[in-house]
């Protein structure tokens, strides 16, 4: 379903509706773009098209970690919203230089064969983002394609957006950020060895390092985790820096999961954070440490309960 490259697709790949944007967390903006596309042209399938990595990863790559999605998460979230087809298509030096016309005449046009476009009305593409949506309607137009043009979904505080997700992520909001997304936050990532710690105090964790993620509020969250083989299992898990262990130079995430016993690592989980319990603090030794991972826990148990 994640095509790289718009040069060789697949002919089942070409011909279709298509959403456009950057779609990092694929939030319900980005869903509206997705349902006006198919709207508009509900015989053709119905693909997303968006930059791998972020057009910011590339111009700005001494910028904190900030995306809300990595693309197997993002072509996950697009799929359950009905795209058949993901074009990820690879953001360096080429595509940032392709002027807005080159754009759509080699990818739009002739690599992808799309019949109808859909996308924000702040949409903007090509060399110094040099096209924007009227610029996108006239090419299109030229060329027989359609387009949709999708204004802001917006609540009572405003636009939703990418950008306001990630505020309410780093204040420590998870369910406001769950709203707007349509679904909660989770960071996804392979479950790496720590230094088994949890394990001596009684309550072993999945470690999964933040990477490329944004960086949430550090502190400890209910959460609920997905894992390989489909089985969802609550708990209680803590992102930060460990200051009681020492310090860490990156953060990571540590879920402790409830009721369960088995091997996760090197297997993908998704760790999805659903409520914001308490900050990150250094605790005087690991007795007061384990009392508060307790606490912790019984208090996350209990609102997951609830």
């Amino acid at each position: 379903m994640i095509h790289g490259d718009w040069r060789s697709l697949p002919e089942a790949a070409r011909g279709g509706t298509v959403a456009l944007g950057n779609l990092d967390g694929v939030h319900r903006g980005h869903a509206a773009v997705l349902a006006a596309a198919h709207q508009a042209r509900p015989d053709l399938a119905l693909a997303a098209l968006t930059f791998e990595p972020h057009p910011r990863e590339h111009f700005r790559p001494d910028d904190p970690p900030f995306r809300l999605t990595l693309l197997p998460a993002k072509a996950a979230a697009l799929a359950a919203i009905g795209a058949r087809h993901v074009h990820a298509l690879p953001f360096g030096e080429a595509l940032a230089a392709m002027g807005a016309e080159g754009f759509v005449e080699e990818v739009l046009h002739r690599g992808l064969g799309a019949r109808h476009l859909a996308c924000g009305a702040d949409f903007a593409f090509g060399h110094r983002r040099g096209g924007d949506v009227a610029f996108l309607a006239e090419a299109a137009e030229r060329r027989g394609i359609g387009l949709s043009v999708v204004p802001h979904i917006a609540d009572a505080e405003g636009p939703i957006s990418s950008t306001r997700i990630r505020r309410l992520l780093q204040d420590g909001y998870p369910e406001r950020a769950a709203e707007l997304l349509g679904r909660p936050f989770a960071v996804v990532g392979e479950v790496a060895h720590g230094d088994k710690r949890g394990r001596t105090i009684g309550f072993p964790t999945a470690n999964i390092f933040l990477g490329r993620h944004l960086e949430p509020a550090r502190g400890v969250y209910a959460v609920r985790a997905r894992l390989a083989d489909g089985r969802v299992v609550p708990g209680v898990a803590n992102i930060g820096r460990r200051p009681t262990a020492g310090g860490d130079p990156v953060s990571r995430l540590e879920a402790h999961l409830f009721d369960f016993a088995g091997d996760l690592y090197g297997q993908e989980a998704s760790v999805e954070l659903l409520h914001f319990m308490r900050e990150e603090r250094r605790f005087p030794d690991f007795d007061t440490l384990r009392t508060q991972i307790a606490a912790d826990a019984a208090e996350a148990r209990a609102w997951l309960k609830a």
